[in-house]
């Protein structure tokens, strides 16, 4: 039986026993991986002296290397008509991948460890996406999202705070991390990695699904022309989204601390958390286009901003302001999946939409860091440069989107 908030109880206190279990499960691996991720360009930087055309190289590859299991377990979910202990298999390969950390001494241990941790994302995101997308109607689908990033964003807060707390005592107001310091955050960030795959694997069911007229295939067969469109807008857009590594980078060389950039991610996150269940919930009565299209819009705003900034209050100041980005278009897009494919596909959607956009992050994160520094006997254009290309591809896919993917689906608005 498909589970629905059929309650009377309204917005997301009605969501179902699934939504809030998924959503705590985000909330404290968002607790791990931000205490770790968010400062491991600066421990790559500082410690281990790696460019930033390295950086792009790691971050890049361990995207693409999800990719094609993204694809994968999207298609073996709808195959196996079950999401639940796929992703709890992605997240515990994820928590496993933490102790690589602690003991890496050179760039190289960096990239085994952060590529793991991705394969565990790969194998989890599109299974967790179709059970959430299953556990709702159409018509709370984008609060349900919404909510569901807003937990996730929700982890990220603490997870920076906990780690603000930690280089705070540990080097205060040092431009550099050390290695003790990212040790000590790797080691904290074990428990809420874990309790990350208890919550999940106690407190969520799977889902009957519709079964499928035939077998699903890893294809855009059976997906629908409408889904290939909206395909290629959004990687016209994920091309000029290269890795927030980048933004953390630009902060530091712009003059921000460890203590000041743990505080702009902070920021960031909260008001991420806070305007992404609103944003969910105002796309199921307007339409996920119209709040996609505002959300390119302020992503193309504040790149440009990043590109002109002159001092590390300016990176901090857009960095807030990134947030409404994130709030507005991530959990969006995830929605207009669901609303745009059949029920029975919907983990092969999910996986492809991920899949694409995890190969894109290759060449994305690598453009941006060759645009920077250059890479081997090619100069770059400086750290402007990968800000300025991402904020004329994101106003491309906007006005893609608005002109050639007119109308909303199944979405309310339509």
């Amino acid at each position: 039986m498909k589970l629905t908030a059929a309650s009377s109880k309204s917005g997301w206190r009605a969501l179902p026993r699934n939504i809030w279990a998924v959503s705590l499960t985000s909330f404290f691996m968002d607790v791990s991986s931000e205490m770790v991720l968010n400062v491991l360009p600066l421990f790559l930087t500082s410690v281990l002296g790696v460019r930033t055309g390295v950086i792009g190289l790691i971050e890049g590859i361990a995207e693409a290397t999800a990719s094609l299991l993204k694809l994968f377990s999207g298609w073996l979910s709808d195959r196996l008509r079950a999401r639940k202990w796929l992703a709890v298999g992605g997240y515990a390969l994820s928590a496993l991948s933490r102790p690589l950390f602690y003991i890496a001494n050179s760039w190289s241990v960096v990239a085994g460890a952060r590529w793991a941790d991705r394969v565990g994302k790969g194998v989890r995101t599109a299974p967790r996406d179709a059970l959430v997308a299953d556990s709702v109607g159409e018509h709370q689908r984008g609060l349900a999202f919404g909510f569901h990033r807003a937990a996730d964003t929700g982890g990220a807060v603490v997870g920076l705070v906990v780690a603000l707390g930690v280089v705070w005592l540990a080097q205060q107001n040092a431009v550099d991390l050390n290695r003790t310091t990212f040790q000590i955050l790797v080691l904290i960030s074990i428990v809420p990695a874990l309790l990350a795959v208890l919550s999940l694997a106690i407190g969520a069911q799977d889902v009957s699904v519709t079964r499928a007229q035939e077998r699903p295939r890893i294809a855009f067969r059976g997906l629908g022309r409408r889904f290939a469109l909206f395909m290629l807008i959004v990687g016209i857009f994920d091309l000029g989204n290269s890795s927030d590594a980048f933004l953390v980078l630009r902060a530091r060389e712009r003059g921000l601390s460890v203590v000041g950039v743990l505080g702009m991610l902070t920021t960031f996150n909260l008001v991420y958390t806070l305007v992404s269940t609103p944003a969910g919930s105002l796309s199921d009565r307007i339409g996920r286009r119209r709040v996609i299209i505002g959300g390119w819009l302020v992503y193309a705003l504040i790149y440009l901003g990043f590109a002109l900034a002159k001092a590390g209050w300016h990176i901090w100041a857009l960095y807030t302001v990134y947030g409404i980005y994130y709030g507005l278009a991530y959990g969006t897009t995830r929605a207009m999946v669901a609303d745009i494919v059949p029920e029975a596909l919907r983990g092969t959607a999910y996986g492809t939409y991920n899949a694409v956009l995890g190969i894109l992050d290759f060449p994305a994160s690598l453009v941006a860091g060759i645009l920077w520094q250059g890479i081997g006997p090619w100069a770059g254009f400086g750290p402007s440069a990968p800000f300025l290309f991402g904020g004329v591809m994101a106003l491309m896919a906007a006005i893609l989107m608005l002109t050639v993917l007119k109308t909303d689906s199944r979405a309310a608005g339509a």
